[in-house]
């Protein structure tokens, strides 16, 4: 009686055990193969013209989402929090060390559904302008982001390198904004050694008056350069959105996001305010 006694308990012992196994091999299979997603504390389309030597500004990036995932590693979510009900915010700072080169960084804070305000990641980058204004058919600029996590639950790669090209093209009143963007993780994290990944982040505005205008944005990722996700997994958003000045030099730019793909969150609300004039020029 004892004896079966004991090989049932071994059997229950194992049984325990590969049951541990599964689930932690699962959990770590979900998380090495979660689909590249967009940077959702950062909805912002980056114009070719930096700012001028010796100006400072403030930049509060804000979004929402009222209908996303439930599950970690889905939708705007790259770590284990879901992204339902969560509300996003980046303080950027950005200073013009010239008339064609601003220096910034960045810290990230999230509010997940039914907790409080945490800190959510930094991330620091310099970007600049080729040439003139209108010297070229179109204009060009670069940009060069170092963004770093210490919060695995909302990114497990903690350190990851990103390349934008800046192409904008103005037609009458009509603006043409577009970035290519090439995002790799870099030295640790669990896609060090893996390749580029690439989204895109394009604006389409109508200049119709200085307090507000009217555009189109669109943001996107669709993985690594040379394995692409499948359609289905890949993010794509369409956001409608008005901007424009508000008096003291408030600028603005708002509006409603919808993801087009299943692996995108399906309604991301965002709104960004930028501080320059209100801060004035140091120099």
């Amino acid at each position: 009686m004892d004896r079966g006694r004991e090989i049932l308990a071994r059997v229950i012992g194992i049984a325990m055990n590969l049951r541990t196994i599964v689930i932690a091999s699962a959990l770590l299979l979900i998380a090495a193969n979660a689909s590249a997603q967009v940077d959702p504390f950062e909805f912002e389309v980056y114009p070719y013209q930096t700012e001028g030597k010796g100006v400072v500004e403030l930049e509060s990036l804000n979004s929402f989402t009222p209908s996303g995932h439930n599950h970690g590693y889905d939708g705007t979510s790259a770590g284990s929090i879901p992204s339902q009900a969560m509300y996003r915010t980046a303080f950027e700072l950005t200073y013009g060390l010239t008339d064609h080169v601003e220096a910034a960084g960045y810290v990230n804070v999230a509010h997940p559904n039914a907790d409080s305000f945490e800190y959510a990641g930094s991330k620091f980058r310099v970007r600049g302008s080729l040439f003139e204004q209108g010297e070229l058919p179109v204009d060009l600029g670069w940009y060069l982001e170092l963004e770093w996590h210490r919060t695995p639950q909302y990114d497990d790669n903690q350190l990851e390198l990103e390349l934008k090209p800046i192409i904008e093209k103005d037609i009458r009143k009509f603006e043409i904004a577009l970035n290519p963007i090439f995002e790799k993780g870099v030295f640790v994290g669990p896609n060090r050694n893996k390749g580029f990944e690439f989204g895109y982040a394009a604006g389409v505005y109508y200049d119709y008056l200085r307090e507000i205008s009217p555009g189109l944005e669109f943001y996107g990722a669709l993985g690594l350069i040379d394995d692409n996700d499948p359609l289905h997994a890949q993010q794509h958003y369409i956001f409608p959105v008005l901007r424009g000045e508000l008096p003291h030099g408030i600028e603005y730019n708002l509006g409603p996001g919808v993801g087009l793909t299943r692996g995108s969150d399906r309604v991301i609300v965002k709104c960004n305010l930028e501080l320059e004039h209100f801060i004035g020029a140091l120099f």
